[in-house]
């Protein structure tokens, strides 16, 4: 696995052994941040603050960094994950412009630092805890008011409308990507 594009481009990040995080493909990815790139949503990467919930090996918080966010917070419950995490950021030498959380996306208490104005969600896929750790960072308020969210599902996963409808999320298009769908959503104001 490696970084995709802008500052760090090229350079190789370390993996986790087993099967127990599934990391983003680098298509999918590729094409995520083409989007992001693209002017849809606006310079969204410049100066933004991002959080990457379920991040794995941090992949998509420093694919982000590398193309000119400003601070990644990474969200990561599994022990050996978070390992692989902080020494990626060491190797980027990004340790100033970034937080790691050893924790559960859904029942953080809290997140120091900038609120996001990008979140990535890239849950298991199946439990539907991408679009529920999404809702629990509004609730704890982790995000500005116009956050623009990622959720990374199964491609034959829908999200929950009621969940959306509650939090006022809307979800602006999905894309698949093989076995991956992105999910592009904003919340209403």
């Amino acid at each position: 696995m490696r970084i995709i594009g802008g500052r760090h481009r090229g350079t190789k990040l370390a993996d986790l052994d087993g099967d127990k995080t599934r990391p983003t493909a680098d298509r999918v990815r590729e094409n995520l941040f083409n989007i992001l790139a693209g002017g849809s949503y606006g310079k969204i990467l410049h100066d933004a603050h991002i959080i990457d919930l379920f991040s794995g090996t941090g992949a998509l918080g420093l694919e982000a960094l590398s193309r000119g966010a400003k601070t990644a917070c990474f969200v990561e419950k599994d022990h050996k994950a978070v390992s692989v995490i902080r020494a990626n950021i060491a190797h980027l030498k990004r340790q100033d412009s970034c937080l790691v959380i050893s924790g559960n996306a859904l029942s953080l208490t809290g997140i120091r630092g900038d609120k996001a104005n990008l979140v990535f969600a890239d849950a298991p896929y199946g439990t539907g805890d991408g679009l529920l750790a999404v809702a629990h960072m509004l609730n704890i308020d982790a995000l500005v008011p116009d956050a623009l969210i990622v959720i990374e599902t199964a491609k034959t996963e829908t999200l929950d409308v009621n969940l959306m409808q509650k939090h006022h999320m809307t979800c602006h298009e999905s894309r698949a990507y093989g076995k991956a769908a992105l999910h592009f959503l904003t919340i209403a104001s």
